[in-house]
Formats: C-alpha cells, sequence, structure tokens
C-alpha cells in the first residue's frame, strides 16, 4: 500500500494520526502530508532528533534512554504513546506513529547502522517492529546510505500503518485481533 492509499484508508475512516520522528526528520510527515485531504486526519508530528528531546517533547523515560539509548523498541513505543498523547486537540490521536533508529555513518548506542525500530500507539495498546535496514548501505557513500535508510524506514513506517489499518474495524481503529 503506498502513501497515497494510507492516507486514503485514514481519511476515509476519519482516523486522526500524529507522527514522532527521530532519524527520519520529518520525512514521515512529509510523506503523509503529500496526499490531498490529509489534513482532516493528519494531526502533525514532534521531530526530536536529539535524545534529550525524546524525553522533553514525547515523554520517554529518561531512565530508560540513559539505559539503553534513543535505538530501542520500548522507545519507539514510547514515542508513538507520547506523540498521540502530546498531539491533541480534543483528545488523543487515534494513532501514534514513530521511527528511531541508526541512519550511519557511524554505530550508536551499540546498534549498527541500519538497525530501525518503528512504533505505533492506539488506544488498546502500543508496539514496535525492528527492522534490518543494512542493505541500504551505500560502500564510501555515508550522504547516501542515510537517505537510504531514511526513504527505507518510512516505507516501513507506512508498511506497518497500512497492517495495522488492514487489521482493524473501519470506524474505530480498534484492532479486531484484541
Amino acid at each position: 500500500m503506498n502513501v497515497g492509499d494510507v492516507g486514503g484508508v485514514l481519511i476515509q475512516r476519519g482516523l486522526s494520526i500524529a507522527v514522532a520522528e527521530s532519524l527520519t526528520g520529518g520525512l514521515l510527515a512529509a510523506s503523509l502530508c503529500s496526499v490531498p485531504g490529509i489534513s482532516a486526519v493528519f494531526r502533525g508530528g514532534i521531530v526530536a532528533y536529539q535524545t534529550p528531546l525524546k524525553h522533553a517533547l514525547l515523554g520517554v523515560d529518561a531512565e530508560l534512554l540513559a539505559a539503553r539509548g534513543a535505538v530501542d523498541p520500548d522507545v519507539a513505543q514510547q514515542m508513538a504513546e507520547g506523540v498521540r498523547q502530546r498531539i491533541a486537540t480534543s483528545g488523543p490521536a487515534d494513532i501514534g506513529l514513530s521511527t528511531t533508529g541508526v541512519a550511519g555513518p557511524d554505530p550508536q548506542d551499540g546498534h549498527a547502522v541500519g538497525t530501525v525500530f518503528v512504533g505505533i500507539a492506539t488506544a488498546q495498546g502500543s508496539h514496535a517492529l525492528r527492522l534490518n535496514l543494512g542493505e541500504a548501505i551505500v560502500s564510501g557513500d555515508p550522504v547516501a546510505t542515510r537517505q537510504h535508510i531514511r526513504d527505507a524506514t518510512v516505507a516501513a513506517a507506512l508498511q506497518v500503518l497500512a497492517e495495522h489499518l488492514a487489521r482493524c474495524e473501519p470506524k474505530t481503529g480498534r484492532d479486531v485481533a484484541s
């Protein structure tokens, strides 16, 4: 499902979404904003690139960040939960989606370049998916590597969202597997 299809389903179902981004630096929000009519459901996003901002802006547990760093499935979950609550108008967003990981050129927090976590949160709970995007590394070109990893992360985040939408009830966004 491409971004137009995912955005169309969000609009059709009236499901609001907010995004929290680290390594993608706003690319996920920009991708969603390319969909005509998305303003009806896209609440906005927070780019918390530096680790302390994940705590300050998204409420990620400071002890978790100190112990494990920013590249962690629990951090991705808490980022998704935090943005869902914080980018709120008349209540939390129906869906929070987050990205955190290592775009390179150097490893971070003991994780190899291409290690990424995508988090998703709804009223029914949250989870994170680990991605290994090492195949996106472009030998000798750290700028291209970073861009490939960031682009692949956005595609994966949209796929996580599409899979959630395929499993959930059309009007509520509630996961029918719950």
